[in-house]
């Protein structure tokens, strides 16, 4: 996928911090936390997806920062940022 255009009209970059979600508003930002490590990383909404019952799909470096680049899924907590003030404002897992 690194080089296709995503849904808000820019190339995926596997080494930047952005997931896809059915959803949540595009360029939108989340908090993704692995259930099982206690990692976080904040990403930006900037594709449509997943596909396959899945919630959420992070790229190759948002995963790597959870730990989880090796094991393909994970379970995740995911709270919506709220840009006025970076505060959550909710979640979702």
């Amino acid at each position: 996928f690194h080089g296709k255009r995503t849904a808000n009209g820019e190339r995926f970059n596997k080494n930047a911090l952005t997931a896809a979600h059915n959803t949540l508003p595009l360029d939108s930002k989340v908090r993704v936390v692995n259930i099982a490590t206690g990692k976080e990383v904040t990403v930006r909404i900037n594709d449509r997806g997943p596909r396959y019952g899945r919630t959420i799909d992070l790229s190759e470096a948002a995963a790597r920062v959870l730990g989880m680049q090796h094991k393909g899924l994970a379970r995740v907590a995911i709270h919506k940022i709220d840009e006025d003030d970076d505060n959550d404002s909710g979640g979702k897992s």
